[in-house]
């Protein structure tokens, strides 16, 4: 794993990995909500936390947390980047392939054209597909995984959920829409009000 690995720092990946099957959601940033950055540090990081001095311990637990077989990564928390412990898996399956109108009434052309492409196979983004790609993303609709290509620069791989469930194995339980929602809703709400936080998830906001 570039940048970093459990080995090299086992008691923090450790701790945040607790954290994460402890509330079952974990932000990778956030003002009050538990999140990577906070645990690794000891305490809240302002600004990017790429220039903090703790910067490649907060890569190395993100890589970890995103290559772990219990753990997926999506932007289900405010529009942040959320790491989602096995046991919620099925809730947020049953909300991603749902394709409710709160989910597809608001998307641009471009995102519609692009989720269509994504049905069929899956898609490599560059910079012109960035904003409709956050469109799927922030609705849910597909799952993204960030890499880096060959030329060094930055991009996304997105697929269907019916791609990602054929690919990782997962058997996902029978759930209804709304019970999914549900199950989310009051995980959020209990870390808000534990936390104080505001956190809200994207049929929310």
């Amino acid at each position: 794993m570039a940048g970093g690995s459990t080995k090299s720092m086992p008691g923090k990946f450790q701790h945040v990995f607790a954290t994460l099957k402890q509330h079952g959601l974990l932000l990778q940033t956030d003002a009050r909500l538990p999140n990577v950055c906070a645990l690794v540090t000891g305490g809240p990081v302002s600004g990017s936390w790429w220039g903090h001095a703790q910067s490649h311990d907060i890569f190395g637990v993100n890589c970890a947390l995103a290559e772990h077989p219990d753990v997926l990564v999506t932007k289900l928390v405010s529009g942040k980047i959320t790491y989602v412990d096995r046991a919620l898996w099925s809730a947020l399956l049953a909300i991603g392939r749902a394709r409710e109108p709160w989910q597809l009434d608001r998307l641009s052309g471009d995102a519609r054209r692009l989720l269509a492409q994504v049905d069929i196979a899956d898609i490599e983004t560059d910079r012109h597909l960035a904003k409709p790609a956050s469109e799927l993303e922030s609705s849910l609709l597909i799952h993204s995984e960030q890499f880096h290509t060959s030329a060094g620069s930055h991009s996304r791989r997105l697929e269907s959920w019916k791609t990602w469930l054929r690919r990782s194995g997962f058997m996902a339980a029978n759930m209804t829409p709304e019970s999914a929602r549900d199950v989310l809703e009051e995980r959020t709400d209990a870390l808000n009000h534990s936390f104080k936080g505001r956190g809200r998830l994207p049929w929310q906001i």
